[in-house]
């Protein structure tokens, strides 16, 4: 007992700060993509060829990008020649409504708005049940970090619970197979009412690299109403921790 004592003083205090200035990214973290309306050449279909989900759609020079659906590979700014694609190191990529994930020139990745109802009901104590709909266990691996003294969710009144009995919302991870579609469904009617819902990762959102599999259903939103949708293939850690916070007014 006394060596893991003297370990523990050894170590120090490791929970993080949490905010824009105490959150320094990775070098190969893509974050907040931003596109240049004058750089666009013509008849150029590069960046469209180059995504693996097709995930990038363009109107004319008018270049956008779903970020439900984007796996945050980087290839579309690697092979463009302008560059007219680049992607920031800004984590905050959440959303309260699906289509404001989709970003371009025009129309910017808009930070999460709190919602004042449920800021009400669950800003001091927010209980999750996290349910795996098939994914590749990526999103659920950074998930689980929030729990590590690093991270400490917990300090933000945010826990993970076993049962749905205990949960004021699930927090969906995978692309929902139809294996795991009556599951899903049985959770989320297990949760007492006032409930929310949170769509982690572009298979929660969209289906990701498996939207054109038939055995998934393409996204939580096409089963379940969602109120925060969080990008990434799989999303950071700051970047689910984030969207969370956003969503309770404890972050603006």
């Amino acid at each position: 007992m006394i060596k893991v004592l003297k370990a523990r003083l050894k170590q120090g205090y490791r929970t993080k700060a949490f905010s824009p200035e105490t959150i320094e990214m990775p070098a190969r973290f893509l974050g907040v993509p931003v596109i240049d309306a004058a750089k666009c050449a013509g008849n150029c279909q590069k960046c469209l060829d180059a995504c693996p989900v097709k995930c990038i759609a363009k109107k004319g020079d008018s270049v956008s990008i779903d970020l439900g659906k984007c796996i945050f590979c980087g290839n579309c700014a690697k092979i463009c020649t302008e560059p007219k694609i680049k992607f920031t190191k800004d984590y905050s990529l959440s959303a309260r409504k699906r289509e404001d994930l989709l970003v371009s020139a025009e129309n910017k990745l808009l930070k999460c708005l709190p919602d004042k109802e449920i800021t009400k009901i669950f800003g001091r104590s927010l209980k999750l049940r996290q349910v795996s709909t098939g994914g590749c266990n990526a999103c659920e691996a950074d998930i689980n970090v929030l729990n590590t003294l690093v991270w400490d969710l917990g300090r933000f009144g945010v826990q993970f619970v076993a049962s749905p009995r205990h949960a004021d919302g699930i927090l969906v991870t995978g692309p929902v197979t139809q294996n795991m579609l009556l599951a899903l469904k049985k959770t989320y009617e297990a949760i007492p009412a006032p409930k929310i819902v949170i769509a982690a990762g572009a298979c929660a959102i969209s289906g990701g690299i498996y939207s054109d599999n038939a055995e998934t259903c393409k996204g939580v939103d096409s089963i379940l109403p969602v109120d925060l949708y969080i990008p990434g293939c799989p999303p950071h850690p700051a970047t689910i921790l984030d969207g969370i916070l956003r969503l309770l007014g404890k972050v603006r």
